[in-house]
């Protein structure tokens, strides 16, 4: 069992409300713009990070993580990009491979968004964690967390952190 907390669009903000969460995780999971490397550093110190970079990211943040990160936790095949898209929607960039090789969890953020939908077409599920940063249109910071049994992935949260 794996607790996973997923998170997107920081865009340099960290704060001792998101640290109070991320201290809860097994795995915490970037999904870009992440602004600043002090934040993953931050979330380092606590737990084992996976991200990939964003749109804003700049050379530094990319040399550190991929625009497309796919792996296994436990038996879920996970497939986390900036800018993914969604079922029905997805980006140009992602949209073949999806098709062809669709993993079993695909995680976009960039829109600022919470979205989670199935793609019944695919088989997978599709998560966008919002913002939890201060920048952007969003109202209200949010990030999801969820736990990783094996090949289930279950007890799904939305986490509001309040107005940016």
């Amino acid at each position: 069992m794996t607790k996973i907390l997923l998170l997107s669009d920081t865009h340099g903000h960290i704060d001792e409300a998101i640290l109070k969460y991320a201290k809860q995780a097994d795995e915490i999971w970037h999904a870009g713009d992440i602004g600043d490397l002090s934040v993953t550093d931050k979330l380092k110190q606590l737990k084992p990070v996976r991200g990939v970079f964003g749109n804003i990211d700049n050379h530094v943040i990319q040399k550190e993580f991929p625009e497309h990160n796919r792996f296994f936790c436990e038996k879920v095949a996970v497939w986390i990009t900036h800018i993914g898209g969604y079922p029905g929607n997805y980006n140009m960039r992602v949209r073949e491979d999806i098709r062809k090789n669709p993993p079993r969890l695909f995680i976009s953020g960039h829109s600022h968004i919470l979205k989670v939908m199935n793609d019944k077409k695919l088989g997978l599920l599709h998560m966008n964690p919002g913002a939890c940063g201060r920048q952007g249109f969003h109202k209200i910071r949010t990030m999801l967390r969820f736990v990783i049994d094996g090949e289930s992935i279950t007890d799904l949260e939305v986490i509001e952190l309040g107005k940016r």
